[in-house]
């Protein structure tokens, strides 16, 4: 009876029409994560600040400087911090939105941002701002994963392509906020305090005005069927099925019944038994390979520049424009999303990334300089959108987040030392080297969504996941 209950509440979610309704609150949930890729990009934009500093000499660093030793140390410790601090976080946390739900987690993750990275900006030494990046990334680690969730289980079939679109393409309209910041004030110090700690408190103020605006958003009707608290769900979608109809002016048509899906709490090793085993592999192989590219070039970008050649004004100067493009791949991913099939999407983005990357490392003027990271964006960030929505679509909503956060936790890792391994390139061969290695990471990601990834378009999470 509960699963004959719980397709009952998928089938009249997939039912609804586009409607205002449904997408404030998938424009709600996208602002919740606009804070994330804040974080996650001014990593590479506040570097040359943070060097300027003094924090990564040695003695800043405290028992950091041991990295010194596999010939990788300075601003490649606090990459690794912050990719390690997301993976722990993914690791440790990523089974709550399955066990308490999606909005409570998703809401205080937010706070936890808010205080840690307020702290991380103002410490005074390398080894502190270490540590205080790997604790707010294990707290706010688990947003994202909880955002997928999310956007997957409320929006209809139909257009989950453009909801996670959308969602990027808000997102990652923070990203030239964020290096405009750092053009601005990374080469200054208002008030005495240095341009870099500016850019990071922005943030964490703009993450707490942003937490006021999303308390209201509703539980996910989906999970709360599957607990068996089947009230609940018809109350919210009942609610959404109003709205709906006084904002359309017509009656909804009768839910499909689709296939029922098993209820139940879930357990972490039913991401390895069939079918979801093969699933399983074949995304924690991807997102080591993707994540290679994506933050390879975005959190470097600015040092990439310098390598070729670029002052450390221009650096930044030339990184905004760059930063630019960011929410222009999603934005133009509306127009296909839901038209091409999403692994198709994700393997043209990975080509165009790896090609972009190898014609960059041996360009040196800076107009070719810019175009091509414009281009390398735009494919980074359509490749981006359509592998959130692929891989929360792969799993069955009592283990959609602890799946997620499992083969997303394996992009954090490999970033985290990803990031030790570009520092080591950029130093040892210069940008053709970190070229090579980010071409190579490209055509891996390419081969095992091609060969392995099913197809999802257009069709409903439970028979996807039946």
């Amino acid at each position: 009876m509960s699963e004959i209950e719980s397709s009952r509440i998928a089938a009249r979610l997939d039912r609804l029409p586009p409607s205002r309704t449904v997408w404030t609150i998938i424009i709600l949930i996208s602002l919740g994560g606009v804070f994330e890729f804040y974080d996650l990009f001014f990593t590479g934009y506040v570097a040359p600040g943070m060097i300027k500093s003094g924090l990564f000499s040695a003695q800043s660093l405290g028992f950091f400087a041991s990295l010194d030793s596999i010939k990788v140390a300075g601003f490649g410790t606090f990459v690794f911090s912050t990719f390690a601090g997301l993976w722990a976080g993914v690791v440790l946390l990523g089974h709550l939105p399955d066990r308490y739900g999606r909005r409570p987690v998703f809401t205080w993750s937010l706070i936890w941002y808010v205080l840690c990275t307020a702290i991380m900006a103002f410490q005074q030494t390398g080894e502190l701002l270490n540590v205080w990046r790997f604790v707010a990334g294990v707290g706010f680690a688990v947003q994202l994963v909880t955002i997928d969730t999310y956007i997957s289980e409320l929006i209809p079939s139909a257009e989950r392509g453009r909801a996670f679109a959308i969602n990027q393409f808000i997102t990652f309209c923070v990203v030239p906020v964020v290096a405009l910041l750092a053009w601005l004030l990374v080469p200054i110090a208002p008030l005495g305090l240095d341009g870099w700690r500016w850019v990071v408190l922005i943030g964490s103020v703009g993450a707490g005005a942003v937490w006021l605006l999303i308390r209201r958003i509703p539980e996910s009707p989906r999970w709360l069927a599957q607990k068996g608290r089947f009230d609940e769900a018809d109350a919210i979608v009942s609610m959404i099925e109003r709205k709906v109809r006084v904002e359309t002016g017509l009656e909804l048509p009768p839910p499909r019944q689709e296939l029922t899906e098993e209820s139940g709490r879930g357990g972490f090793w039913e991401i390895f038994s069939a079918p979801y085993a093969r699933r399983t592999v074949m995304l924690s192989v991807f997102n080591m390979a993707q994540v290679i590219g994506f933050y390879g070039f975005a959190a470097w970008v600015p040092s990439l520049l310098i390598a070729r050649g670029i002052t450390l004004t221009h650096s930044l100067e030339y990184s905004f424009i760059i930063a630019i493009a960011n929410p222009i791949g999603p934005l133009l991913g509306t127009l296909f999303a839901d038209r091409v099939e999403r692994k198709r999407q994700i393997m043209l983005g990975l080509t165009i990334m790896g090609v972009a990357m190898l014609a960059f490392s041996q360009a040196s003027s800076p107009t070719l300089l810019i175009v091509l990271g414009v281009l390398f964006t735009l494919a980074a960030n359509v490749m981006s959108y359509a592998y959130h929505n692929y891989q929360a679509e792969l799993y069955p909503t009592r283990i959609r987040a602890r799946a997620i956060g499992f083969v997303y936790s394996w992009s954090r890792i490999a970033a985290a030392f990803a990031g030790l391994a570009i520092g080591y390139l950029l130093g040892a061969g210069g940008v053709p080297a970190v070229a090579v290695f980010i071409a190579i990471a490209m055509v891996i990601g390419i081969v095992v969504i091609g060969v392995f990834g099913p197809a999802t378009k257009g069709i409903s999470l439970e028979r996807i996941n039946h």
